[in-house]
């Protein structure tokens, strides 16, 4: 359990970091970026063609003639010339909330508005946030007065300056104030008599007839923006204005009865709104990033009915699952990037984020889902950047726990070899072909009986230091000592090119260093000892053996066995330098060797009797 805890603990900070880190506003300006980009890359979508805009251009304006703000009566004339091409609605995002400098103005476009029942006007909802005050902006007494549809037309953007939401209505009071684009749907389904009873308002959605509209932060929706500043069929009020009862101040062509004419506004839900840059109503929305032009305020309300219209809502992604999503990635890479090599980790990052980024786009195109990008791409960095730094720490502790295991019976180079395979250093144990050798040293019981210990402590050491410095000369590993005979491995755990050679090397310099050795004990008057070796190749059980409290590298089996049996038959066999190699040795040293066959010999484990040698000498060149 406390080997899998890193696993779970750790990918589970990671998130909630994450997770703390995505309330910031940096974040969540990224992320909006990031859906801004999947807009553009979409790029403009085919629209209906049932919702057209009267703009309130540079051509209205170069037509007319005239300074800001127009007569209310050329709206009142525009409702009369709309409704007679069949238009289905009319709404305006041009606020008639202060009185007429003529009165009469306002009871001309109320009348009016008040002969066809399918007008909606604005208001607008004022916050001062610093007095905490509110102050609703409702259209003209004369137009209330007739109980003519209207709607707010507040819009809100983002902290980075862009609008993404649309907002469906404002809390005012005790009551709610719904946007025209609210009161547009409302007035569809033919809701006139205190429409917005009709209303089904739940933490999620606003459901008007046959519409849901899926709510974001309490009272907005995602805004699928179909293109750019004029996506949507545009004329210029003039033009709507311009017929054979309407005198033009500059050229009047009666152009309104060209279009009424050819029937392109029967049936159509017609938008008036501001779209010239002196009016300050122009914002931007996704699109500017490709386009570079602000989108009329009027058209992100067209873009809304167009909307709700086909019911073409965008849905963000559910934050729970995504978080349960990002957590089961978040073990899966931190468990994978712990045991991967970090140039391959970096590349499969890469591959993921990259994968991870076309799977958003492909649901956002496909589906309208908006899947947070940022989070994951920064989840995978966290994962690989901890994993690595757990890849580091392990390798690091791995390579010190080899070193300080090996290095002190083993060559440095093999130890180096080591460290670049560790994997080569089997925990538990496997089965593989090695050679040993064992060396024992003859009747040193006696010896050390006529000895004082402390002359037994010191030939001993002597000795011991000597054998072990030509053992690890030749590549072998010191298994261990069992009083006065050693144990040493051969192709293991570092698999050597002919470990039975470097056995027999490792055999003919021992009895040469002991001879050196000797001479040196004699001459300071000290009483000298012979050894005996034995040397067995074969197949083994090699690796970290022992209990959960005490383990060690070594080797066990029945080749094991003969090594150590071989030992103990130089006592019977009269052998100059009493070395005995195996037939199984032999056969891998046979051309580099110098023997002679002494008997066979019948071991425990083994069927048939065991041709035994005796080692005389290495050949040149070997």
């Amino acid at each position: 359990m406390k080997k899998i805890a890193p696993y779970i603990y750790f990918p589970l900070i990671i998130v909630i970091l994450l997770q703390l880190i995505s309330w910031t506003q940096l974040f969540r300006d990224l992320e909006s970026k990031i859906s801004d980009q999947m807009f553009n890359q979409r790029g403009t979508q085919p629209i209906s063609g049932d919702i057209v805009i009267v703009g309130i251009d540079d051509e209205t304006f170069s037509s007319l003639d005239m300074q800001w703000p127009f007569p209310r009566t050329f709206y009142a004339h525009m409702i009369d010339n709309l409704e007679s091409a069949g238009v289905k609605q009319i709404i305006f995002d041009v606020e008639f909330t202060e009185t007429a400098k003529n009165p009469m103005e306002d009871n001309i476009l109320a009348d009016t508005a008040a002969k066809y029942n399918n007008v909606i006007f604005c208001g607008k909802l004022i916050k001062d946030n610093i007095k905490q005050t509110e102050q609703l902006l409702s259209p003209v007494k004369p137009i209330t007065d007739k109980k003519l549809n209207w709607g707010i037309v507040n819009i809100y953007s983002d902290p980075d300056g862009f609008i993404r939401k649309y907002t469906l209505f404002e809390p005012f009071g005790d009551a709610y104030e719904y946007s025209i684009g609210i009161a547009s749907l409302a007035n569809e389904r033919v809701y006139q008599d205190d429409w917005k009873k009709y209303l089904n308002r739940t933490s999620r959605n606003l459901k008007i007839g046959t519409y849901s509209i899926p709510i974001i932060e309490n009272n907005l929706a995602i805004i699928n923006y179909y293109g750019p500043a004029g996506t949507f069929k545009t004329y210029a009020m003039s033009s709507i204005l311009d017929d054979s009862t309407f005198t033009m101040p500059m050229l009047d062509l009666n152009e309104f009865d060209d279009i009424r004419k050819s029937g392109a506004l029967k049936n159509k839900t017609v938008l008036i709104g501001a779209s010239i840059d002196e009016l300050h109503d122009n914002f931007n929305t996704p699109f500017f990033l490709s386009s570079k032009v602000l989108t009329p305020g009027v058209e992100i309300h067209a873009s809304f009915l167009e909307m709700v219209h086909h019911k073409n809502y965008l849905y963000p992604f559910s934050e729970i699952y995504l978080l349960i999503i990002l957590f089961i990635l978040a073990v899966l890479l931190y468990a994978f990037y712990s045991f991967m090599k970090p140039q391959f980790a970096i590349i499969i990052t890469l591959i993921l984020i990259a994968l991870y980024i076309y799977i958003t786009y492909f649901l956002f195109v496909h589906d309208n889902l908006i899947l947070p990008v940022m989070q994951f791409i920064l989840m995978n960095l966290a994962t690989f950047i901890v994993g690595l730094v757990g890849h580091y720490i392990r390798t690091n502790r791995e390579r010190k726990f080899i070193k300080g295991a090996f290095s002190r019976y083993m060559a440095p180079e093999l130890v180096q070899e080591l460290l670049k395979n560790p994997k080569s250093l089997q925990y538990g144990g496997k089965q593989q072909e090695i050679t040993v050798l064992f060396s024992d040293i003859r009747s040193f019981t006696t010896y050390a009986e006529s000895h004082t210990a402390e002359e037994t402590v010191s030939i001993l050491h002597e000795y011991l230091t000597a054998m072990v410095d030509i053992i690890i000369q030749n590549k072998g590993i010191l298994d261990k000592f069992v009083g006065d005979e050693v144990m040493a491995l051969y192709g293991t755990p570092v698999q050597l090119e002919n470990d039975a050679l470097s056995a027999c090397k490792t055999a003919i310099a021992m009895y040469y260093s002991l001879k050196d050795l000797q001479d040196k004990w004699k001459s300071e008057g000290k009483q000298i000892f012979e050894i005996g070796i034995g040397i067995n190749t074969g197949n083994v059980i090699v690796g970290n053996l022992g209990s959960d409290q005490i383990f060690d590298y070594t080797a066990i089996g029945d080749s094991i066995n003969l090594g150590a049996r071989l030992e103990g038959l130089n006592k019977e066999f009269d052998n100059e330098k009493h070395i005995i190699i195996s037939e199984f040795t032999l056969e891998k040293v046979k051309d580099m060797v110098e023997v002679k066959y002494l008997s066979e010999v019948n071991v425990k484990g083994k069927m048939k009797a065991v041709k035994i040698y005796a080692l005389l000498a290495v050949k040149d060149g070997f």
